[in-house]
């Protein structure tokens, strides 16, 4: 009987954790161009994954995937450089602890409307002594090295979403929580909001000077501010106005569009 081989000896490189290319690009002075899943699928989010954004959310709360799908969705994320995030459903400990023991660099949560909220949000994606996370990082430490639980809490990144007028109120309170990096407006339910009105846009005065006041307090607590859009001229104009991490449409709004485009430009061609 053939003897069994040695086992294969980490090297030290193995045991150093992966960066999380997001803070790279802020260091360096980078926005960040993020993409959006809703489709639940592992191919799906593959194949956005290979088309050069910096990062991909899998959004737990309107997308349409179940936690498992979910982590194999970040799996196909990770044979790539992109950098794999989610959205809870939630301000859930449980599901954003599953979530970052899953393997995924960041998380976004949803109606962060104050200071308390966004200190629970923070601390259930920090160990101790920085929060409350349990440890059992399962998958991550295989994404992200065996010395995971040393680096996560300056590694994950945290995004409180701002998109309610109450949040906008307290937009100072909540973004001075320790340990937050970022705000993300969630600008369809910001404008319901503070408007009556549903839209994704900034066309209205109330909007705009709420994005402005929402960059202004992410400068002055050096935090990074983040948006969802659905136009990319829209997401330049917000890059350009110094917001560092945009999400432009969704995979389900971008499969919907260019199907629709291939059916009308085959009609209109045979009328």
């Amino acid at each position: 009987m053939p003897a069994l081989s040695a086992p294969i000896q980490q090297t030290k490189a193995q045991n150093t954790m992966r960066e999380n290319r997001i803070r790279t690009l802020w260091a360096e002075g980078k926005p960040v161009l993020n993409g959006w899943l809703h489709i639940p699928s592992m191919w799906s989010a593959e194949v956005m994954a290979n088309q050069g954004w910096d990062s991909l959310v899998v959004d737990m709360q309107h997308g349409m995937m179940s936690m498992e799908t979910a982590i194999q969705m970040l799996q196909a994320i990770s044979i790539t450089d992109t950098v794999p995030m989610a959205r809870v459903n939630w301000n859930t400990p449980g599901d954003i602890m599953r979530l970052l023991d899953a393997g995924a660099y960041g998380i976004i949560c949803p109606m962060i409307d104050t200071r308390e909220q966004c200190e629970a949000f923070v601390g259930a994606c920090r160990y101790p002594p920085m929060g409350y996370r349990s440890l059992g990082p399962t998958r991550a430490r295989v994404y992200a090295g065996a010395d995971y639980a040393d680096h996560a809490n300056e590694t994950i990144i945290t995004f409180a979403m701002i998109e309610t007028q109450e949040a906008y109120d307290n937009r100072d309170e909540i973004m001075s929580v320790e340990g937050l990096d970022g705000v993300f407006v969630g600008i369809g339910d910001l404008r319901l909001s503070m408007t009556g009105s549903a839209g994704f846009t900034s066309s209205d005065d109330v909007v705009n000077k709420a994005l402005d006041d929402i960059l202004e307090s992410a400068q002055k607590h050096n935090i990074q501010a983040g948006l969802f859009t659905v136009d990319p001229n829209f997401a330049v104009a917000m890059l350009k106005r110094g917001y560092s991490f945009v999400t432009v449409k969704t995979d389900s709004m971008m499969l919907q569009e260019a199907a629709s485009g291939v059916v009308n430009t085959v009609r209109d061609g045979l009328d």
